[in-house]
């Protein structure tokens, strides 16, 4: 069978994932996940820290590797928000190819969401229906995307420069956290969401109008994983599972109340990502709020499966490729951006 596979860099983690053909199926192998916040500091210095350039170069290298023993065909390699902003990104690329061989292309924010909304579709655009409308969110560490439509592709897509990591160092909140620390976490992430109210179709996709949203990535994984109370990250639990706008308010007022030592602690958190999961939840609410969802359905999935899923041939314009459901036959990884 032939092995593909991708490795998406995110602002706060590096994903793996390494997926075999099978007919018109992508079969997980391996996926890994790691933290290594790529865009520490980059919204304050528009550069990339030194450290982190190291840190990430290192997870690349070794995914490359496993990759490429695992007998994937080809690696694409993608890089989003903190390598869009940085002024010297060319460094980390340089450094990418010298240890791992790679050279990650630095893709869009609209080109991102359109991903990210091909592969949600996937697994959740037949619970659109025949009227409703899927509607998809992706709460990442340095950007926000959002999409919506009734197939694989969006009719409507905006990206927003905020995310988990972005909103928590422009606020810089105590630890513990105080209450104005939670009124500006929530106010920043309103107001950054507004321009979504501007996109043609916006105002009628809410839940009383058949709308469904499906929320991607870590901020909403990790969420799903504590409000289950989850010892370890479980993927066949956390993929395909709901929350509400309720759960979300009150998980957001309780984190927010602990010490980051004891946010780190809670049942279902990764520790690396307890110091900005509180604004990442306040991104979520936002925009719930704000297009009038009253809950949403979790993806442990993203870009990486909708790059694989153009690599095969599975989006609109190739074959009509379908996802295996259930976690991967190795799957190690902490919650996934």
């Amino acid at each position: 069978m032939e092995r593909l596979a991708s490795i998406d860099c995110g602002t706060n983690t590096v994903l793996l994932l390494v997926a075999e053909v099978r007919g018109a199926e992508l079969v997980p192998v391996v996926e890994r996940a790691e933290i290594t916040r790529l865009g520490r500091g980059v919204d304050r210095t528009g550069r990339l820290d030194p450290d982190a350039i190291r840190d990430t170069v290192a997870v690349l290298a070794r995914f490359a590797a496993e990759a490429r023993s695992l007998g994937a065909r080809e690696i694409v390699c993608v890089a989003t928000s903190a390598a869009r902003d940085a002024q010297n990104s060319a460094q980390f690329f340089t450094t990418v190819q010298d240890a791992a061989g790679l050279t990650p292309r630095v893709i869009s924010g609209e080109e991102e969401a359109r991903l990210v909304h091909g592969s949600a579709w996937q697994d959740f655009g037949a619970q659109a229906g025949g009227s409703g409308t899927l509607a998809v969110l992706d709460v990442g560490g340095g950007s926000t995307e959002f999409t919506f439509g009734d197939g694989p592709i969006p009719r409507g897509r905006r990206s927003l420069q905020i995310g988990a990591v972005r909103l928590t160092e422009r606020v810089a909140p105590a630890d513990p956290m105080r209450p104005d620390d939670l009124d500006r976490l929530l106010a920043g992430a309103q107001e950054a969401v507004k321009p979504l109210a501007e996109l043609p179709g916006f105002a009628d996709l809410g839940s009383l109008r058949g709308g469904h949203l499906v929320g991607v990535a870590g901020t909403v994984t990790t969420l799903a994983a504590v409000d289950q109370q989850l010892p370890t990250h479980d993927a066949v639990r956390v993929h395909g599972s709901t929350l509400s706008l309720a759960a979300l308010e009150r998980i957001f007022e309780a984190m927010g109340r602990l010490p980051l030592a004891e946010r780190a602690r809670l049942p279902g958190m990764e520790p690396k990502r307890a110091d900005v999961i509180v604004a990442g939840c306040a991104v979520t609410i936002a925009v719930m709020r704000l297009a009038d969802f009253d809950r949403l359905f979790v993806s442990d999935r993203g870009v990486r499966w909708g790059l694989l899923q153009d690599l095969a041939g599975f989006q609109a314009g190739g074959a009509s490729g379908a996802v295996s459901p259930g976690a991967s036959p190795v799957d190690d990884r902490p919650p996934s951006p």
